[in-house]
């Protein structure tokens, strides 16, 4: 099992029936995200169940739970007679919060890692990051010992402050229809879990693409240029290396723009089993590795996608990450009253505290193509 946050761990302290219900929920969410082609990766977890029969006893095992955190009996009386217990909607958001918040860093990680510092805190807390200058003290020619004292330099850090901001999901649900099993909350927990991190992964792309924007395209000390070609982004490679302490750089974009990376000789051949063909691009040229970023659907157009198939970026991972990602506390999730809609629908509304930003002394390369 992946390592919880903090939260997540104090909620299921001492409790060996909820961890249970974690470790079902990390195991059917990398079941579910590998049979769907999530970044194109396989996770770990148990194939001996159908994704189908997972889904049916996770529903089963948090309806206990729901009934264990509100202190209601299930058996006790008709469900018809239970869904509209005011604690009985409040546990299921606790539960589904909890949920959330157990496997949505690691979510996060998997999809944006390669260039965003994911870290999560409590609720309402300010993230200060210290920045470190990169630079080296000059090094003065002082003759044979005849000079007492070089002119004087002193490095000062800087810092930067993220203040987590809400984000709300609204939602309509029937929790009779939860509770009578007609709905699937683990399907609505998945689906919640997706939404947030798609917009955290936009916003930490959109971070990520305007500070690349900003760099400056001077022919010698310029770290953006326009149009591919294999002596320019070996000559960024060095700028990035060289200011980053010697970390080897790579290269990142999505699959369109790593599809357009060659070498500068067309006299090239590949086999039917190369990675040109297995994967539509290249992993290494020039000694720097490529990485595919993994496209977001940009649900305002439809059919159309987030992240620009013409930008190429280069980054030295093993620096500081360039994009800061912080979490600032648990969800917090408000459902109104059973009769309170003409449907007889709930209004559920999560609430999550975040904020993505550059925050960052390292530097990076872009290439438009």
């Amino acid at each position: 099992m992946a390592k919880l946050p903090s939260n997540v761990l104090e909620f299921a302290a001492g409790d060996a029936d909820t961890k249970n219900l974690f470790v079902e929920m990390q195991d059917y969410w990398n079941h579910w995200r590998t049979e769907n082609g999530s970044l194109g990766r396989k996770f770990n977890f148990d194939a001996s169940v159908s994704l189908n029969e997972k889904e049916r006893l996770l529903n089963e095992h948090m309806i206990r739970e729901v009934g264990k955190r509100a202190g209601v009996d299930f058996t006790s009386a008709p469900v018809e007679q239970l869904f509209n217990h005011p604690m009985v909607a409040w546990a299921a958001n606790l539960i589904s919060a909890q949920l959330i918040d157990a496997i949505l860093p690691d979510t996060l990680i998997d999809s944006i890692g390669l260039y965003t510092d994911v870290r999560v805190g409590g609720f309402a807390e300010s993230f200060v990051f210290d920045i470190n200058s990169r630079d080296l003290f000059p090094v003065s020619r002082a003759g044979r010992l005849g000079m007492r004292e070089a002119e004087m330099h002193k490095g000062y850090q800087g810092q930067v402050v993220l203040n987590p901001e809400a984000y709300e999901i609204t939602v309509g649900t029937s929790m009779f229809r939860v509770l009578s099993g007609q709905e699937s909350l683990a399907n609505f927990v998945i689906k919640a879990l997706r939404s947030l991190e798609s917009e955290m992964a936009r916003q930490a792309y959109d971070a990520m693409a305007a500070g690349m924007l900003a760099l400056s395209t001077t022919a010698t000390t310029g770290l953006r240029v326009t149009g591919f070609s294999q002596a320019d982004l070996v000559k960024l490679a060095q700028k990035v290396s060289s200011y980053s302490g010697g970390a080897a750089p790579i290269l990142i974009g999505t699959k369109v723009a790593l599809s357009q990376v060659f070498p500068d000789d067309a006299n090239y051949r590949y086999e039917l089993d190369s990675d040109q063909v297995r994967l539509g691009y290249i992993r290494q040229i020039s000694g720097i590795s490529t990485f595919e970023l993994p496209q977001i659907a940009n649900w305002a157009s439809p059919f159309s996608t987030y992240l620009a198939d013409d930008k190429l970026y280069l980054i030295a991972p093993g620096t500081d990450k360039i994009v800061k990602c912080v979490i600032g506390g648990s969800m917090i999730a408000n459902t109104n009253g059973a009769f309170d809609n003409a449907t007889l629908t709930q209004n559920t509304t999560m609430v999550k505290l975040f904020k993505v930003g550059i925050v960052t002394s390292s530097v990076g390369g872009c290439i438009t193509l």
